[in-house]
C-alpha cells in the first residue's frame, strides 16, 4: 500500500468515528464546494443505511506534474437527529488518535497541535494539525476539523506530503473559508 492510498484510508476511517455520535435523519440540500482549477474530484456516493445515520462526502486531490497526489481534502456531512449535540473536541480527539495509532503501526511517529479553536466556511469549529514524521523527517502534514450547526454535523480532513501541503496550505485555505455551511435565514 503506498503512503498516499495509506492516507486515503485513514481519511475515511477518521471521518468514520465523527460519524459515530450521529443519528439518523433526513439530508438536506448537499454541500457543495466550488473546486478551483487543478483539482481532480472523486465522486462519492451519499450513504444512508438502516439505523445509520445520513453521510455526504466530497474529496478532490491536487496532483503533482506526475499524476501523483500532493494534497487530499474530504468534507464529510452528517445529519443528526433533532436535538442532537455533538461534542466537538471529543470527535476531534477520537479522531487525531485514531490517525495517530494507525500511523504508528506503519512506523510513522505523529506530532499534533492542541486542539484549537477556528472556522469552517462560516461556522465555529474545533481543529488540530498533525506532522507525520519517518525515520526523524517530516514526511506528511495532516489537519483535522469538526464543526455542527443544529442539525447537521461537519469534519473537514486534508492532508498532503510535507511539501505538498505547504505548496497548497493557502488554496485549501481559500476553499474551507469559502465554505457556505449556514443555512439560509
Amino acid at each position: 500500500m503506498t503512503f498516499l492510498q495509506r492516507r486515503c484510508t485513514l481519511m475515511a476511517l477518521s471521518m468514520a468515528l465523527s460519524l459515530a455520535l450521529a443519528a439518523t435523519s433526513a439530508l438536506a440540500d448537499d454541500v457543495m464546494i466550488l473546486w478551483p482549477a487543478g483539482w481532480d474530484v472523486e465522486a462519492l456516493p451519499a450513504q444512508q443505511g438502516d439505523g445509520q445515520p445520513s453521510v455526504n462526502r466530497q474529496r478532490a486531490s491536487k496532483n503533482d506534474d506526475n499524476g501523483d497526489p500532493q494534497m487530499v481534502v474530504e468534507l464529510t456531512r452528517t445529519t443528526l437527529q433533532p436535538g442532537h449535540q455533538v461534542n466537538l473536541q471529543a470527535v476531534l480527539l477520537e479522531m487525531r488518535k485514531a490517525v495517530q495509532v494507525n500511523f504508528s503501526h506503519g512506523g510513522y511517529q505523529s506530532v499534533c497541535t492542541k486542539v484549537h479553536e477556528g472556522t469552517l466556511g462560516d461556522i465555529p469549529s474545533v481543529e488540530s494539525t498533525c506532522q507525520i514524521i519517518l525515520n526523524g523527517g517530516h514526511v506528511m502534514t495532516q489537519t483535522l476539523v469538526t464543526a455542527s450547526t443544529p442539525g447537521t454535523a461537519y469534519s473537514l480532513s486534508y492532508a498532503g506530503s510535507a511539501q505538498g501541503y505547504k505548496d497548497n496550505e493557502a488554496q485549501v485555505k481559500g476553499i474551507r473559508d469559502g465554505l457556505k455551511l449556514q443555512a439560509a435565514p
